[in-house]
C-alpha cells in the first residue's frame, strides 16, 4: 500500500472530519506506508487493533494513534499504558485504518528464524487447531506459532510451494520462489513430528496414517486475503516429507498483454479466442504458467452471452460469471466423468484442467466437434508435440486433423531485477560455447545479466512467460490426417506457418533486457 484509493466521500465522513476540525485533531483522507511503524505494535495484538480499529504510527516524527471514533476515551489510555508511550490521536475513515493495520503488521519483522532462535528445548508442542488469521499474535502451542510464520514468510515472498524434509540429524525448509528453492531457516529436529501434524491437522487429513501417502487441503487468511492451501504427505526413510502449495484466491488475473506474449502471438492466440468450436490446446511442464494463460483467455470471453464452465484439479482462480468445478476422484468425479456432465449443461465454453488420459482426450476431441469451444494443457516441451501426444494416447488421427485449432507452448523464466541488472554485450565466446545461439544474437549486441541487490533474489525478481504458438494450417492438417507425422516435419511446417520457437522467442526477451541469456539456455535447453 503506498496510499489508499477507497472512496472517502459520505455524509459519516464529512461529518467526523468536521469533528475532528473543531477538535483541532489532524485527519487523514488517504493513508500512506511511510507512516506506519512496524515496531510500535510489536506488544500489540492483531486481533485488538483490528476490533478498536485503532493503530499506533509516527508522523513528523511524533508518535499517534489512528482512530475513527473520537470517544474511544479508554481504548486510547489503554494502548497509551501498553506502549508507555503518549500518544497523539490522528482521525481518519474507518475503512482507511481497517487497511493500515493489515498492511502494518504484514509489514512487521516477525520471521520463523527468529521464532525458532528463541524456542527452548523443553517447550510443549502439543497440537491446536486453529483458524486463525496469520497477521494474530499466536498464543496457542509454540508449533502453532511456527507454523503461521512460516506460512506468512511464505507469502511475504511471494513463494508457490513451502518443502518440509526430514533427515537423519535436521528437517529442512524450503521455499519455491519464481521456480526455484530456497532453504529456510531449520528448525528444531524434535518439532518435526509435531510440526507434520499439525500440518495434517490443518489439511484434515489422518494423523495417524504415517505410511501411505496423504492429499488434503487447508485454508488461511492473511488479512482479508484467502489462502488454499493443498497439501501432499509421502513416506520417507527419515519421516514424513510435506509439500504445501499455496493458491492465492485473490490474486490479480494478469490480462493476456500481461503474461510476456509478442505481438505476433498475442493476435494469433486472440484469434483463437474467436473461434465458436474446436480444441485448444496450451502446453508446457507442471509450474510453466498453463492454467494463467487460459485465465487469462476466459477472461476476454464474454460469459454474459455464453455459458462457460470448467472442471479443475485444484480451482487455482476464482472467476466471475463461470461456473467452475473441482475434481473429487475419491467419489468419483473424475475430468472425464465431470466433462460428460458438462456436456449436459449446455456449454459454449469448456475448460479441461488438465488432459491426462485417454478418455479425457477422447469427450474433449468429440465435444469440439459439436459444436463447444474447449481448452485444455497437455504436459509437452513445444507446441508441436502436443500432437504427437494425442496421437500416443490412442486419439484418432482424422478427430484430431479436424478438430485442433491451435497449440500454446510456454515456459516461465526469471524476471532480472530493474533495479540491479547490469549491461554487457554478447561475446564470440558465449556464441562458441552454446552454438544454439548462432542467428540469433550478434557479437557486440547489448544484453544484460544479473547482479544481485536487497530487494530480489540472485539477481531476479519475478518471472516473465515465453511462448511458442502453433496455427494449425491446412498444411499441418493433411499433415496429421495421414499419419505422415514427426517433431521435424511438424515444426518446419509450423515455422513456415510463421512459428517463433521458445528458445527464439526467450533470446529475444533477452535482447529486451527482461530476463538473462543464462536462464534462457538454463531453463529452455536442459
Amino acid at each position: 500500500m503506498k496510499k489508499s484509493n477507497k472512496q472517502t466521500n459520505s455524509p459519516d465522513i464529512d461529518l467526523l472530519k468536521a469533528q475532528a476540525e473543531t477538535d483541532g485533531i489532524l485527519f487523514l483522507s488517504e493513508i500512506d506506508d511511510s507512516i506506519l511503524a512496524p515496531e510500535l505494535v510489536d506488544k500489540l495484538s492483531f486481533d485488538w487493533a483490528r476490533t478498536n480499529k485503532m493503530l499506533p504510527v509516527i508522523i513528523d516524527q511524533e508518535k499517534c494513534v489512528l482512530m475513527s471514533d473520537l470517544a474511544s476515551v479508554n481504548e486510547q489510555e489503554y494502548l497509551e499504558l501498553l506502549l508507555g508511550e503518549d500518544l497523539t490521536p490522528v482521525v481518519a475513515p474507518v475503512d482507511l485504518i481497517t487497511e493500515a493495520i493489515e498492511h502494518c503488521y504484514y509489514q512487521r519483522d516477525n520471521s520463523a528464524k527468529e521464532f525458532i532462535r528463541d524456542i527452548e528445548e523443553s517447550s510443549g508442542s502439543t497440537v491446536q487447531v486453529a483458524k486463525s488469521d496469520l497477521l494474530e499474535d499466536a498464543t496457542n502451542a509454540p508449533v502453532t506459532q511456527l507454523v503461521n510464520l512460516i506460512l506468512l514468510g511464505a507469502v511475504k515472498q511471494g513463494a508457490s510451494d513451502i518443502h518440509f524434509e526430514p533427515f537423519e540429524s535436521h528437517l529442512r525448509v524450503r521455499y519455491r520462489i519464481d521456480g526455484v528453492l530456497y532453504e529456510q531457516s531449520l528448525p528444531p529436529k524434535h518439532l518435526e513430528l509435531s510440526l507434520v501434524s499439525r500440518l495434517k491437522v490443518m489439511a484434515h487429513m489422518d494423523i495417524a496414517e504415517k505410511r501411505l501417502p496423504q492429499d488434503g487441503m487447508a485454508n488461511v487468511r492473511v488479512g482479508d486475503r484467502e489462502i488454499d492451501i493443498r497439501v501432499s504427505t509421502i513416506p520417507v526413510a527419515e519421516g514424513e516429507r510435506v509439500v504445501l502449495r499455496l493458491l492465492d484466491r485473490d490474486s490479480a488475473l494478469l490480462p493476456l498483454v500481461d503474461l510476456g506474449m509478442d505481438e505476433s502471438a498475442l493476435v494469433g492466440f486472440d484469434k483463437l479466442l474467436e473461434l465458436s468450436n474446436g480444441i485448444i490446446l496450451v502446453s508446457g511442464p507442471t509450474g510453466s504458467g498453463k492454467t494463467t494463460t487460459l485465465y487469462a483467455g476466459l477472461e476476454k470471453l464474454d460469459a454474459s452471452r455464453r455459458n462457460i464452465l470448467t472442471i479443475e484439479d485444484p480451482i487455482e482462480y476464482r472467476l466471475s460469471n463461470i461456473g467452475q468445478i473441482q475434481v473429487k476422484p475419491k467419489i468419483g468425479l473424475t475430468f472425464a466423468s465431470g466433462l460428460r456432465h458438462i456436456l449436459r449443461q449446455d456449454p459454449d465454453v469448456i475448460l479441461v484442467g488438465e488432459t491426462r488420459d485417454r478418455e479425457t482426450a477422447e469427450i474433449a476431441i468429440r465435444a469440439s466437434l459439436t459444436g463447444h469451444l474447449v481448452f485444455t494443457t497437455l504436459h509437452t516441451n513445444d507446441a508441436p508435440s502436443a500432437v504427437l501426444r494425442l496421437v500416443d494416447m490412442g486419439i484418432e488421427s482424422c478427430l484430431i486433423a479436424s478438430t485442433l485449432k491451435g497449440v500454446l507452448a510456454q515456459r516461465l523464466v526469471r524476471k532480472l531485477c530493474s533495479k540491479c541488472k547490469k549491461e554487457t554485450v554478447v561475446t564470440d565466446a558465449l556464441i562458441e560455447r552454446n552454438p544454439d545461439l548462432t542467428g540469433l544474437l550478434t557479437v557486440g549486441q547489448k544484453i544484460w545479466e544479473p547482479h544481485g541487490c536487497p530487494d530480489c533474489k540472485e539477481g531476479y525478481r519475478g518471472r516473465v512467460g515465453v511462448f511458442e504458438l502453433m496455427l494449425v494450417n491446412e498444411e499441418m492438417r493433411d499433415m496429421v490426417r495421414t499419419g505422415n507425422i514427426t517433431s521435424g516435419v511438424l515444426i518446419d511446417a509450423a515455422e513456415r506457418a510463421g512459428m517463433v520457437s521458445l528458445f527464439a522467442d526467450g533470446v529475444h526477451k533477452a535482447t529486451k533486457g527482461l530476463t538473462s541469456i543464462d536462464e534462457v539456455l538454463g531453463t529452455l535447453l536442459k
